[in-house]
């Protein structure tokens, strides 16, 4: 590979001795290729031959305090594999960061399908697939949430008290240090959720960023799922932000086109056969016995929260410290989702909420 054939973010000479060093059968020549929107934590797709892994790294500029953390991904992993769960198999971690600027490690390659904006041609074309997609959405929560954390080394990951205050002010600090422009709206929002704050359940493993694009299904199952990505923002806390943050990803027939147009990837559930999200938030609260009262709660902090990453990934991309396409229009994505988010809370059912 060529130095110009190395993409951002790669210290070739070095990264590549600590593969032959650490990673099973990475001795000979190894090519790098970005997968992913690059627009958090970068995914390189790693090849030697026939073999294949997965690197990832923090993002080239403006790592925030706490984001970001490859030595906490690399761990859940670990515990990820000990509770049987679907998720790649940790392989290295290297904390050395006069090898490669930041920590990175290492994973093995699964091999699947990986809904981003459109359902691939020819996969899940019936509505009996579709459902079963859903299904395997909702099982799959239910058996994280039902990891015993402490059985799998990970008691000491979070700290589950006062999780969604702690979750409220993180989001808000974060807001300050990510910010390009002030925006009213938001802390409005903020005093709307403080406001309405709900009583959590019992504690879980929490994934922090749980939605069907970070799934890999089976090629030839769409009901069976081969690995859950992206556990950057994983800890223990309150199991019903997991199910808020799922639902502002998943569209409804019905929905409006105003509404679908937020995120392109909300079209894809709207089609026929996929559950609408009421039935999600029904079937998690049958497989899981959790109360789900208050869920509108977490949809509306789920969109505010998105909207400090955006505005963090739009900061990265003034900065020219951004990977890869689909920056445009990113100006606008805070305050779309701060609006979305008021308006979810205005016409919530939930009077708290709605009354805050």
């Amino acid at each position: 590979m060529t130095t110009t054939d190395v993409p951002a973010g790669i210290n070739y000479e070095n990264v590549s001795r600590f593969f032959a060093e650490n990673v099973e059968g990475a001795d000979g020549p190894l090519t790098f290729k970005i997968i992913g929107d690059g627009r958090s934590n970068i995914t390189y797709l790693v090849t030697s031959g026939d073999k294949t892994w997965v690197m990832r790294r923090p993002p080239l500029g403006h790592v925030l305090p706490t984001a970001h953390d490859m030595v906490r991904e690399f761990r859940v992993l670990e515990g990820m594999q000990k509770a049987g769960f679907p998720a790649p198999k940790p392989l290295a971690l290297c904390e050395d960061t006069s090898v490669n600027e930041y920590p990175f490690y290492v994973m093995d390659y699964r091999d699947g399908v990986i809904i981003v904006n459109e359902l691939p041609e020819g996969y899940a074309t019936t509505p009996a697939e579709r459902r079963a997609m859903s299904l395997a959405l909702v099982d799959t929560l239910v058996q994280l949430h039902a990891v015993d954390y402490n059985a799998v080394g990970l008691g000491e990951f979070g700290r589950p008290a006062g999780y969604l205050e702690r979750q409220l002010r993180r989001w808000a600090e974060q807001w300050e240090r990510s910010k390009t422009r002030e925006l009213p709206e938001i802390d409005e929002l903020i005093r709307k959720l403080r406001a309405s704050l709900p009583e959590s359940p019992a504690p879980s493993i929490v994934h922090g960023d749980y939605r069907l694009g970070n799934m890999i299904l089976a090629h030839d199952d769409p009901g069976r799922v081969v690995a859950v990505l992206d556990w950057e923002m994983s800890t223990l806390g309150d199991p019903l932000s997991d199910v808020g943050y799922t639902l502002i990803y998943w569209g409804n027939r019905g929905d409006t086109a105003e509404r679908l147009s937020v995120r392109p990837n909300l079209r894809v559930t709207a089609q026929e056969g996929f559950l609408t999200r009421d039935e999600i938030v029904h079937e998690y609260a049958k497989r899981s016995g959790r109360d789900v009262t208050s869920v509108d709660w977490y949809q509306v902090f789920a969109n505010y929260k998105l909207a400090v990453i955006a505005e963090g990934i739009y900061a990265r991309h003034l900065q020219g410290k951004t990977v890869g396409e689909g920056f445009v229009g990113y100006d606008r994505s805070a305050p779309n989702m701060v609006e979305l988010a008021l308006e979810m809370a205005r016409n919530s059912s939930d009077p708290k909420l709605r009354n805050a």
